[in-house]
């Protein structure tokens, strides 16, 4: 007979903790998209991302790979040039093909939720190492000392919440 998990239906107030949002998405950084691309779908089952590429606000450049498995949206980036170092600084030095686990995505439904998140961070001297807006979200990435990850919070747009529908299911 098969299992399904009995998952607890959410109910999510980010002001008792950063974890208590909704997790959905898990994010590695590489220093080569192709191979990245390769690892997940050749080996590990990934049918089919979609890009999304562009400049970053302080004039560097990103490509961000996007796939739904299931509940969980993975996601691939590779990013350079001048605001860039939050994201490449997890790889390791040298010209090998690398692949880092980069942070944990969480999903805010409301701006009492992200004014919770980010009060939460100010509060346990949690240091916000990037705050953005563009048109599909706000997002910022939360440092927790001891874990070897950023923690994302994405307060998306209608447009935002669209573009996360549109991505490839496997």
């Amino acid at each position: 007979m098969p299992y399904k998990l009995n998952r607890p239906a959410a109910a999510f107030d980010s002001g008792p903790g950063l974890l208590i949002a909704e997790h959905f998405q898990m994010a590695y950084v590489t220093n080569d998209m192709d191979q990245a691309k390769d690892l997940f779908c050749r080996q590990l089952g990934v049918r089919e991302f979609t890009a999304l590429k562009g400049e970053m606000p302080d004039g560097g450049h990103m490509h961000a790979e996007f796939a739904w498995v299931g509940t969980m949206m993975y996601e691939l980036i590779c990013a350079s040039g001048p605001g860039s170092a939050h994201f490449m600084d997890m790889l390791p030095p040298g010209d090998g093909f690398a692949l880092r686990h980069h942070h944990l995505g969480f999903l805010i439904q409301n701006q009492a939720q992200w004014d919770a998140v980010l009060a939460n961070a100010a509060a346990r001297g949690f240091p916000v190492v990037n705050h953005s807006v563009n048109p599909l979200v706000e997002v910022c990435f939360v440092k927790v000392p001891h874990m070897e990850h950023y923690l994302e919070y994405l307060y998306a747009t209608e447009v935002g919440m669209q573009f996360f529908d549109s991505v490839p299911r496997s």
